[in-house]
């Protein structure tokens, strides 16, 4: 019988909060914009930050004032509901993936301050596919790849 070497990278994570932050906007940006160019993936990363300066300017806000907060905070990223099926994938996500290591990447230039934002500020998004009510009489600020982006909303 052959005994075999698990590697902690490549167990599942349980709770994502144990996560560094550059870890969780990674997993984001994967659950998010995986099926994105690099610019829709970029995109949804300056959101994040967007949504992180805004509630540093203001002293604090109800969606957080840091990343992880922001991506981990209830009904604000589909990917991390705890009923959606992208919830497991990002909880087990191997380092290995292709479209995992892009969005570790561009995760690691947002924490840096490297990334320059297309989405002229927004702090909220959606796909084309959607019509969520918060973005009802709102005009997108930028379309990128198949994301409308907002800012101003609420």
């Amino acid at each position: 019988m052959t005994d075999t070497l698990i590697r902690p990278d490549t167990l599942p994570i349980t709770d994502p909060g144990t996560l560094p932050e550059v870890e969780v906007l990674a997993r984001t940006l994967y659950g998010e914009a995986r099926g994105e160019e690099l610019a829709g993936i970029e995109a949804v990363a300056s959101v994040i930050l967007n949504r992180v300066a805004f509630a540093q300017s203001r002293g604090r806000y109800w969606w957080g004032n840091d990343i992880k907060s922001v991506c981990l905070k209830p009904a604000q990223f589909s990917c991390w509901n705890k009923a959606d099926p992208n919830r497991k994938k990002l909880l087990a996500l191997s380092p290995r993936d292709p479209a995992y290591r892009l969005c570790k990447r561009i995760a690691k230039r947002a924490v840096a301050g490297e990334l320059p934002d297309q989405t002229e500020g927004a702090t909220h998004y959606h796909t084309h596919a959607v019509d969520p009510f918060w973005a009802r009489g709102h005009v997108p600020v930028a379309e990128i790849g198949n994301h409308l982006f907002y800012k101003n909303i609420g």
